[in-house]
């Protein structure tokens, strides 16, 4: 095994490369420096697609105020399932990859290993799961069109972890990894949820609780995660490669996920109004199972 003595020697293909994973032209041509430049380049227009993202969702609440919602069953069926085919996919291709390097390397190089040198595979689908955060703002119109409840949690989730997603890509931020494989892996299991209801499917409640328990958990870990990297870096001196910045706002970010989706599960499964519909809905089961 290649000899490592300190980190700024560390070579981050060598680490990464794996010889079981088979790598796609489209991922080994892919050029990530240059990919790097244009994503810094237009960081600042995120802004304004997140403030013309809010102009429309509350512009469109309003005008439907006073319309029939649309259905858009079908729409909604190819939208979901195209989302969680995507996921499904850069789990596929970036979760091999993630094991790989906690199984060989530690814990510690998945977290904070400076990357001269980027993985194609980590580097491609890290780039189109940025991508993938601005194209499901498209969730939040069919919130409106179809006239169904719009909270703070949805449209703040979608803004803050596109935000968060591209500063990371252009920072390099060596954590993210875990985030985006944590995230494809939920959303996976979300967007196949849902594409099943809008086909029709009478699905359980616990389904549905029990991702949403899923998501939960996913923001204690990066929670935890993100203070691991805050003691790395300050508390035991152990170089980190990520900055001051985004330490700051993962850990704000992930805190305020945290408390909006405890408090979204309570008010959606453990309160007194939310269990008697569980009750109902389990009896109701109950009598179509004996017919």
């Amino acid at each position: 095994m290649k000899n490592i003595s300190t980190m700024d020697e560390l070579d981050y293909e060598f680490f990464t490369t794996s010889n079981y994973t088979h790598l796609f032209n489209f991922e080994k041509n892919f050029n990530f420096k240059q990919t790097q430049i244009w994503m810094k380049d237009h960081f600042p227009y995120c802004f304004l697609y997140c403030a013309l993202y809010a102009i429309l969702i509350f512009g469109g609440k309003h005008y439907m105020s006073n319309r029939p919602k649309y259905d858009l069953r079908r729409v909604l069926v190819l939208w979901s399932a195209s989302l969680a085919l995507f996921s499904i996919i850069a789990v596929y291709r970036t979760l091999p990859i993630l094991l790989h390097l906690v199984r060989h390397h530690g814990f510690y190089y998945t977290t904070c290993a400076p990357s001269a040198k980027k993985h194609p595979i980590l580097s491609y689908w890290g780039y189109l799961f940025v991508l993938s955060k601005l194209v499901e703002f498209g969730d939040t119109f069919f919130i409106v069109l179809r006239k169904q409840p719009l909270i703070f949690l949805h449209w703040y989730h979608h803004i803050v972890t596109f935000l968060y997603g591209w500063l990371s890509y252009v920072e390099e931020a060596e954590y993210v990894k875990w985030f985006a494989v944590m995230n494809g892996i939920i959303h996976s299991c979300m967007y196949t949820y849902y594409t099943a209801k809008a086909m029709g499917f009478r699905l359980p409640k616990w389904i549905s609780m029990a991702i949403t328990l899923i998501q939960l958990s996913q923001m204690f870990v990066g929670t935890f995660l993100a203070m691991l990297i805050y003691y790395y870096e300050y508390i035991a001196k152990i170089k980190c490669h990520i900055t001051t910045l985004n330490i700051i706002v993962v850990t704000i970010m992930y805190i305020s996920y945290a408390i909006l989706f405890a408090r979204f599960f309570i008010q959606t499964y453990l309160s007194d109004k939310s269990v008697k519909n569980i009750g109902k809905e389990t009896d109701a089961n109950s009598k179509l199972k004996a017919t």
